[in-house]
């Protein structure tokens, strides 16, 4: 070896040890946590969710949640957040996922995947549904009209609340065509029928009437004392002149949905006075969906209203096996609850289920980022749905099946 070689050889050691040294004191720097998320990110979290400055920077639906937490008002966040009681059905529609395996299949071509789907004869990019939510205006200015845009350039069926801030002819606006609409109702009669009417009139083709909240414990939401907190009642005083009146309710003399009295009865006299093809919100059980077949009900949607309405501890995955096997293919069945993975949409579609809905994980898109926060959640959940339809070995929807419940 001649002195340049050896020159070399030491020079090259020198510059290892300097790198080394350097990223040694870089790893150990408080600089590298207050860096970008990729250096921010804790070696012992890597799956923890980042908070994100645009919505193109997230990398699943949890990124958005991170960041609607930064916008939105404490009340506000907690009034989408919450669950009744203390959250243990909120908490169980997360686990329940969980108790289902897939079984993946090999050697089979899946480089073309169709995520599309049918639902009452109309065809679908995705199948996924945006469930109703109400006050949307309340995480972000153009609420409802904003995710009706997002719903319109991804193809996806949005369902509109009874308690929609936006009114239903500028949400079908917005969507570029008719949405569904679901039914908060009222011993009230006559109101009940002039929002059915109105909603008919705009060109609903869908009416979805909730049943699972005769009563609720929203303990979480009571601690701001919304009626008598100061901070509260610059915007929510009824002489506040902040917060417009529910638009659905204008011309009517109903204040606020009551159901506690509804039953089957009811279901035969909407169904009877509507022309809409009519859906039962809320049902997890099989006894409860042989009576809806058995009173002519069109389709079914298994929800426990995100956790907000019961504290059975059952998750709506859970749910859903009964419910098909009670309703054996003769209505439509969706399910809401929970769903954060094209993984958790999988398995409800493979457990039978002919579609699922989202709610909060919208409203994160939407509090965030408005209608392309939305878009990108959407985008999200497609983008890992089909990952995993291609790791199963199937290409279309209709592909899915209990096969791959393992």
């Amino acid at each position: 070896m001649n002195k340049i070689q050896k020159k070399m050889k030491t020079d090259a050691a020198s510059n290892l040890a300097s790198r080394r040294y350097f990223l040694r004191f870089l790893a150990s720097s408080p600089v590298v946590y207050a860096a970008p998320p990729i250096l921010a990110q804790d070696p012992a979290d890597l799956y923890a969710p980042q908070i994100i400055s645009s919505a193109g920077d997230a990398v699943n639906v949890f990124d958005f949640h991170e960041a609607a937490k930064q916008v939105l008002l404490p009340g506000h966040y907690t009034y989408m957040a919450m669950g009744t009681d203390d959250g243990g059905t909120l908490r169980a529609n997360r686990e329940g996922f969980e108790q289902f395996r897939l079984k993946m299949r090999r050697l089979v071509d899946v480089r073309e995947i169709d995520l599309s789907m049918e639902l009452f004869g109309e065809s679908y990019s995705l199948p996924i549904l945006i469930a109703p939510c109400g006050s949307q205006q309340a995480f972000h200015p153009e609420g409802e009209a904003a995710v009706a845009r997002a719903a319109r350039t991804r193809g996806v069926e949005q369902i509109l609340s009874t308690v929609t801030s936006t009114a239903v002819e500028d949400v079908n606006g917005a969507r570029g065509r008719p949405v569904w609409f679901q039914l908060y109702t009222n011993p009230d009669w006559e109101g009940t029928r002039a929002i059915v009417r109105r909603a008919e009139a705009s060109g609903c083709p869908v009416l979805a009437l909730t049943v699972d909240l005769p009563a609720s414990n929203r303990e979480a939401l009571a601690r701001y004392h919304r009626d008598s907190n100061e901070e509260c009642l610059v915007c929510h005083a009824p002489d506040a002149g902040v917060i417009p009146p529910k638009p659905m309710y204008a011309g009517t003399s109903i204040g606020r949905p009551a159901t506690a009295f509804m039953n089957w009865d009811y279901v035969d006299r909407l169904k009877e006075f509507t022309s809409m093809r009519l859906m039962l919100k809320g049902i997890v059980t099989a006894e409860d969906a042989r009576m809806a077949v058995e009173h002519g009900v069109d389709g079914i949607i298994v929800s426990n209203h995100g956790g907000r309405s019961e504290d059975s501890g059952r998750s709506t995955i859970e749910c859903l096996p009964e419910v098909v096997s009670a309703v054996q293919g003769r209505i439509p069945v969706i399910v809401d609850g929970g769903f954060r993975r094209g993984t958790d949409i999988f398995k409800a579609l493979a457990l039978g289920a002919d579609a699922i809905a989202i709610g909060r994980p919208y409203l994160w898109g939407l509090a965030s980022f408005g209608q392309e926060g939305v878009e990108t959640v959407l985008d999200l959940l497609a983008r890992e749905l089909e990952i995993v339809m291609k790791q199963a070995g199937t290409v279309r929807v209709a592909d899915i099946g209990q096969s791959h419940i393992a």
